[in-house]
């Protein structure tokens, strides 16, 4: 037995050390981490349970009879993260160029069925070629079973992909129907087909980079939540994101001991939001003052700028905050902001994360690109989701808050569990200057002194519907508050929601916009 084991040690050390020297400098050539180094940065110390290491491919034919490494290029297995228990893939593309076979696929599908079975996160570091041309039809049926099981999945225990390498064609499908993407610039790229083929059928010539590179998701397509300049940072932050989610759909997010006082007053946010609605600041800085530590996580930084969505804790516990954004765009909403943050909602209270929401929102961005670009139906997206969300919900107006978009942005109309107010707060149909050129604008022309009179009149429509309490006056926002006093009433307010139980109709599934 003893020499048996010795041969099984020698086995597993061949493992771990991959196909040849060679190949692992290649990886380190291009800035890249192995896939054992890479499970090693994501999990504690010690942890890792590898299931399958010596799995190997049994196709024949276009030399791949003779390329039958051990773990067919997929390390699979579970671990801990903050110990609570976390399950991973890892491609290493020093093997077949991490293509995806039929083995492999079986690999991670048999992870994927684990995990959903266990009620624990799913992790996918990504760095792999494709689909293995060579055993054709096989590995295509391979990354459909992927698919029907992160559709399974979604909703029930967190998914994150982090792509460190290539992930072309059909691998790219895999990532988008997870919770979140994490990118690393310059070595990793994410395409449904790379640039060869788009030169040879539109003539257009982009790098891979350009074509699919971390800053283009991040920025432009939105398919990547967080981007990093290295594999350590990344793999860091794949760590801190888990440890503010829950295990699963059934379970309440981790809470963490505060050392921040509950009660600590917010004065400094007298001076961070200008009374003048039309003076931008930056509402990160009034995050930062309310939550925990003046920690937030935000997610989707680069991308729809113009509304901010965060992970952050208040009194220990984790919560999702959706604001508006008024150094961009003055915090309009527009087709992008309404995707981006109708996601997060969705995503919130899939996991049992209260969302926060901090209101100063002039409106829906008009236009003709919007409208034909279908603002209509995406910013239905937002509305839905915030009318389908039972996790305790409470909205904050800091200042201006007009027409559609007050409602879509969790008015107390549309579900709100609690709707509070500064009383710096105008919440009306629209601006007053806007409104009184409307209902006023026969006065206005006639009079001997227009402006004068538009003058008169925007002062009248303000003082009738426009002062900060007349929604309160109304019930439609059940308090106005000392900003100083934020923190606290939030932390008492979600305090006291936390025993929520909302019931949803008998349905197979909802039909939300798209």
């Amino acid at each position: 037995m003893r020499e048996r084991v010795e041969e099984l040690d020698k086995l597993k050390q061949s493992v771990l050390a991959g196909p040849d020297a060679a190949a692992t400098q290649r990886q380190y050539d291009k800035g890249k981490l192995t896939a054992y180094e890479r499970i090693d940065l994501l999990l504690d110390p010690g942890s890792f349970q590898e299931i399958e290491a010596l799995r190997r491919h049994r196709a024949t034919g276009f030399g791949l009879e003779h390329r039958r490494h051990h773990t067919d290029g997929v390390v699979t297995g579970w671990g801990t993260v903050e110990g609570r228990t976390v399950f991973v893939f890892a491609q290493d593309f020093r093997i077949l160029g991490g293509a995806l076979g039929e083995a492999h696929a079986q690999k991670i599908h048999k992870v994927m069925d684990l995990a959903l079975a266990a009620g624990a996160p799913l992790v996918g570091l990504y760095d792999g070629a494709g689909a293995r041309i060579q055993e054709g039809v096989t590995a295509l049926a391979g990354f459909g079973g992927i698919f029907a099981r992160n559709t399974k999945a979604s909703g029930v225990i967190p998914q994150i992909s982090v792509i460190l390498g290539p992930c072309a064609g059909g691998a790219a499908y895999s990532p988008a129907l997870t919770d979140f993407v994490f990118m690393i610039r310059e070595t990793a790229q994410i395409f449904i087909t790379g640039p060869d083929v788009v030169a040879a059928v539109t003539g257009e010539r982009v790098t891979m980079n350009e074509l699919g590179g971390a800053d283009i998701h991040s920025r432009t397509s939105g398919v990547t939540h967080f981007t990093y300049d290295d594999e350590p940072s990344c793999l860091h932050d794949v760590r801190h994101l888990l440890s503010m989610l829950p295990a699963n759909n059934r379970q309440h997010p981790p809470t963490v001991v505060c050392t921040d006082p509950p009660d600590r007053r917010n004065e400094s946010l007298y001076d961070l939001v200008p009374l003048d609605g039309n003076r931008p600041y930056d509402v990160r800085a009034v995050l930062e003052e309310i939550v925990d530590d003046h920690e937030i996580f935000e997610v989707h930084e680069l991308w729809a700028a113009n509304v901010v969505c965060a992970f952050a804790r208040l009194d220990g516990h984790v919560v999702g905050v959706v604001a508006n954004q008024p150094n961009m765009l003055a915090g309009v909403l527009d087709i992008a902001a309404s995707e981006k943050a109708a996601r997060f909602v969705q995503l919130c209270d899939a996991f049992n994360i209260p969302l926060v929401t901090l209101i100063d929102v002039p409106g829906f961005l008009p236009g003709v690109a919007q409208e034909h670009g279908g603002i209509i139906r995406h910013g239905a997206k937002l509305l839905y989701a915030y009318c389908n969300a039972t996790v305790p919900r409470v909205s904050v107006v800091l200042r201006k808050s007009y027409g559609g978009a007050y409602i879509v942005m969790d008015s107390r109309s549309i579900g709100a569990d609690l709707a509070l107010a500064w009383p710096s707060n105008e919440i009306a149909v629209m601006g007053a200057e806007a409104a009184a050129n409307v209902i006023f604008r026969r006065e206005i022309n006639a009079a001997k002194d227009p402006e004068a009179m538009r003058q008169n009149k925007i002062a009248e429509y303000r003082s009738e519907l426009v002062h900060p309490y007349y929604a309160a006056e109304r019930g439609l926002v059940d308090d106005v508050i000392d900003p100083a006093d934020t923190r606290s009433v939030l932390i008492r307010s979600l305090a006291m929601l936390r025993t929520k139980h909302a019931d949803l109709p008998i349905r197979k599934h909802g039909n939300p916009p798209q």
